[in-house]
């Protein structure tokens, strides 16, 4: 996918407009230095994940943070689809779906054997989004959260 980049150091304004647009979407509660805070080091090449940027690199329409943890039942290195937003007015036009397509080939390319998500259960088209980019619920397993 050509409109596909490895987000820097210096898209740190486009994403963080992005991230709030997304957070207020959802009811997160950030403010704008948890947002930094959380996007620097991944920005700046910590090895626990990466940022892409979907779209064109100047005026980015979304992006998709993916997190790598380590799993013994999948055999391996796995990650973690951390979040996915795309802008409201351009949504809808595959470019998430293809986004989403392009990054499982890159991991599963570079040896990552599982990716992993989390969606509300009550948002019935991002499950149907998801399904359809050949995620499967695993319905014996519930994540759980315990903030640290």
């Amino acid at each position: 996918m050509k409109s596909l980049h490895l987000a820097k150091v210096d898209d740190l304004e486009k994403l963080l407009t992005m991230v709030a647009a997304f957070h207020a979407e959802m009811g997160f509660d950030t403010d704008q230095t948890h947002r930094k805070n959380a996007l620097m080091p991944l920005l700046e090449g910590s090895p626990y994940g990466a940022i892409w940027l979907i779209g064109p690199k100047l005026a980015p329409v979304g992006y998709i943070v993916i997190t790598f943890t380590w799993s013994v039942e999948f055999g391996g290195l796995d990650s973690f689809l951390d979040e996915i937003y795309i802008r409201p007015a351009v949504r809808r036009r595959g470019m998430g779906a293809e986004a989403l397509g392009a990054i499982a080939n890159t991991l599963k390319s570079s040896g990552i054997r599982a990716m992993n998500l989390e969606v509300d259960r009550q948002n019935v088209m991002a499950q149907e989004f998801y399904h359809r980019a050949q995620f499967t619920s695993r319905d014996h397993y519930l994540l759980m959260c315990r903030p640290l």
